[in-house]
């Protein structure tokens, strides 16, 4: 009900008038009780009437030009709102300054007022105290302004995400949660006491009418303390609230949460700053997943901890290379954006088998593709996964009928890490095993099981892997001084027979290739690592 108040208070025309007139009334109220319960009206004599209206032209004076000025300061500082439009910088700036704007008014209108009802009500009775009948004007000024601050507070609430869409994060002192909190407590307990204070010092008043009197200021100060208190702790506690369940939310990984921003006190800050922590982080993962589409997703989460810093670590990885056979034969006879999707489909198999073994696809080149197990996340087996990647990789490329390719994989310490410059990094691994996958590959192209592994990575694998490959035979790799013994998977027809992985012959420069069930769908011919046909 709250809420439909203040937004009609706010898209009315005599909205604020209203509020202006209704503040006013309040303060003059209690002022009005608190005389008539004290006797002080039955002080006035015989020429009462002709004293209060007296007294009552400049109350009158200055209630119709309040609500002039309300008008005219509705129009002023909502113009924008009544023309559907949003506010420019300085309207938005100006709604912030309202409530300060009209309760300075309000004090402005009751001050001659205060002064004028003191100095006629002293001089038209001489059993009244000049000092305590200044005193509840006075006190009944501040009421009244303190009550308008609180209430056209609240009204521009509605305004705020707006205004903050303008401004951004912005606040205003008279709207910090301190200032509420001061003006809240004068309001509902510093006021009421103190007019107790000064009716209870009143010399001329009777005992029965200061205790009753007494009791009434009791009684509004407890219910506008209620009322009062409970309107700044759910102006605290509801987006509180609201906040830590967004937090909430974005630490169960939700980054698209929002929060309206409804204030520009230190919690509407507060509010923005959430907001502001969601956009970052939508923004992060939305790099991350940017980056890792181009380095991996491990690469990407390494770099965006460690920032801009060449770093990088000596490990022991296996390392696993994947070559097309014929790429320049298939690129010439087919077209561009053909091949294109023959390469893309195929890298979508050696991706997915690498990554879910826990490896790196650390690069694409050309129609080749290294994939890394060990780095950058360190494994406690990698030789297991490459091996399985291998063979899945060859399976589904064997199924798919669509390429011819080599795969090699190695092992061994090599350097993991960022090389580069300060503004272009790339990570990578460099050392022994890399080449040597790379030189196996080339083999691996004219074996039938078109996989060749280096002796090392079977040592390190589990028995049960070990179990499913076997010695192909030693082979001069380019480069190597010495014949490096390489090693296939056994078909399942082979170890039924009684074959060796060696039987369905030839070394690697001179098998024949018509025994391959790969060969048998492609005319492919023999090429170089990387695409160097």
């Amino acid at each position: 009900m709250i809420g439909t108040l203040t937004l009609w208070a706010l898209r009315a025309r005599w909205g604020l008038a209203v509020i202006v007139i209704t503040a006013n009334l309040s303060g003059l109220g209690v002022i009005v009780t608190e005389l008539l319960l004290s006797g002080f009206f039955g002080r006035l004599g015989d020429g009462w009437g002709h004293t209060l209206f007296q007294v009552g032209i400049y109350p009158t004076v200055g209630f119709l030009i309040g609500i002039a000025l309300a008008l005219r300061d509705r129009s002023a500082y909502f113009d924008w709102l009544d023309q559907r439009r949003r506010p420019t910088p300085d309207e938005a700036r100006r709604v912030l300054r309202l409530p300060v704007a009209i309760t300075l008014r309000v004090l402005a209108l009751w001050i001659p007022g205060v002064i004028v009802a003191a100095w006629l009500f002293s001089h038209m009775t001489e059993h009244n105290d000049k000092a305590v009948t200044a005193s509840i004007f006075t006190l009944g000024a501040f009421q009244s302004a303190a009550v308008t601050f609180l209430i056209v507070d609240r009204m521009i609430w509605p305004t705020i995400p707006e205004v903050s869409g303008i401004l951004g994060a912005t606040t205003h002192w008279s709207s910090s949660v301190l200032v509420r909190v001061i003006v809240t407590w004068g309001v509902s307990g510093a006021l009421p006491l103190a007019m107790l204070i000064v009716v209870l010092a009143d010399p001329a008043s009777a005992e029965p009418d200061r205790i009753r009197t007494a009791v009434y200021l009791s009684a509004v100060g407890i219910g506008v303390g209620a009322l009062a208190t409970t309107f700044l702790a759910r102006s605290v506690a509801i987006p509180l609230r609201t906040l830590r369940v967004a937090v909430n939310q974005i630490t169960d990984g939700d980054a698209e949460v929002r929060v309206a921003v409804g204030s520009t006190s230190e919690i509407g800050l507060l509010e923005h700053s959430v907001n502001e922590l969601s956009v970052t982080l939508r923004e992060r993962e939305r790099m991350r997943d940017l980056f890792g589409r181009h380095v991996g997703i491990d690469v990407a989460e390494r770099a965006l901890t460690r920032g801009m810093d060449l770093t990088g670590d000596v490990r022991m990885v296996s390392a696993l290379f994947v070559d097309v056979t014929g790429s320049v034969a298939l690129s010439t006879g087919l077209a561009p954006q053909e091949f294109v999707a023959k390469l893309n489909r195929l890298l979508a198999i050696v991706v997915a088998a690498t990554e879910d073994n826990n490896g790196l696809v650390n690069k694409f080149e050309g129609d080749a593709a290294l994939c890394i197990f060990g780095a950058p996340i360190a494994l406690g087996d990698n030789a297991t996964p490459a091996l399985r990647a291998a063979r899945r990789i060859r399976d589904e490329v064997v199924a798919g009928g669509e390429l011819d390719i080599g795969i090699g994989v190695a092992r061994g310490r090599v350097f993991a890490g960022d090389v580069g410059t300060d503004t272009r990094l790339e990570f990578t691994v460099i050392g022994d095993a890399v080449n040597e996958a790379a030189r196996l590959t080339t083999e691996a192209k004219g074996v039938p099981r078109r996989i060749l592994v280096s002796g090392d990575v079977i040592d390190a694998a589990t028995p049960g892997e070990r179990a499913g490959w076997g010695l192909y035979e030693r082979i001069q790799l380019r480069g190597r001084p010495e014949p490096t013994a390489c090693w296939t998977d056994i078909d399942a027809t082979d170890v039924a027979l009684g074959l060796s992985p060696s039987a369905h012959g030839g070394s690697a420069s001179g098998g024949d290739k018509e025994t391959s069930p790969i060969t048998e769908v492609h005319s492919a011919t023999t090429d170089s690592v990387g695409g160097g046909d």
